[in-house]
């Protein structure tokens, strides 16, 4: 084939998304599919976990101004009691039922109440801790082994071309070219779910630490307020 015509030919094949999807051997059509359906969920959970941070802010910030307003803890408790909570509403209510269960039984031991508050907040922070961090996991595997599984897809693609190298003794254009495209296809798609993933997981991984930051400072404050309370009433 005269250089003109192979140009000609690779210059007729159909090079859009769409038909070198459709062109494309079926294990390079099964990697770009995974490779898509995982940049779908990663953008999913991304917006989820936006929305979801955004009101734990909101919420910490709401709880934290009516908590430091004064107002009884006992009035506070019953209201929050009422309803379900989470972030620091969720730790508060955890210490308090914790608090007035150990009085309600007489318990006299400073430090066996002390430890049992602390286990309390601990599990509350671990639980909440639990809820902010669920699914970021799967963003850092997307991270780390799309651009891999991209390339699985295109040294098959490659192969498939050398393939029909061999079949058709020709090494024009027209032959290599549309096997090299699916190739690098499969190469964009792996990047296209990686590049979004790598940085929504730095981004939300390090907004989620703030706020288990923000429950672990509440709970050390909040602690330290029912010990005064403890000590007090020893006192007395």
């Amino acid at each position: 084939m005269e250089p003109a015509t192979a140009v000609g030919a690779v210059a007729e094949t159909d090079f859009s998304l769409f038909a070198l999807f459709w062109q494309a051997d079926i294990v390079v059509k099964a990697v770009m599919l995974g490779l898509l359906a995982a940049s779908v969920w990663c953008w999913a959970i991304i917006f989820d976990k936006s929305f979801l941070f955004g009101r734990a802010r909101r919420e910490m910030n709401r709880f934290e101004k009516v908590f430091w307003s004064g107002q009884s803890l006992e009035d506070l408790y019953q209201k929050l009691s009422e309803r379900p909570t989470a972030g620091m509403g969720s730790v508060f209510v955890a210490a308090m039922k914790e608090w007035k269960r150990s009085h309600e039984q007489g318990a006299s031991s400073y430090i066996g109440l002390q430890q049992r508050l602390d286990k309390v907040l601990d599990v509350t922070i671990s639980r909440e801790s639990e809820k902010l961090e669920r699914r970021l996991g799967f963003l850092a595997t997307v991270g780390t082994s799309a651009p891999f599984i991209g390339l699985f897809g295109t040294v098959w693609g490659i192969m498939n071309s050398f393939q029909s190298i061999a079949q058709s003794s020709s090494t024009n254009l027209s032959v290599v070219a549309p096997g090299i495209a699916e190739a690098l296809f499969a190469t964009a798609l792996g990047l296209l779910a990686a590049i979004p993933a790598v940085i929504a997981y730095n981004k939300l991984s390090g907004d989620s630490n703030k706020l288990i930051g923000r429950l672990e400072g509440f709970a050390d404050e909040f602690s330290a307020i029912l010990t005064r309370q403890l000590e007090s009433r020893g006192k007395n």
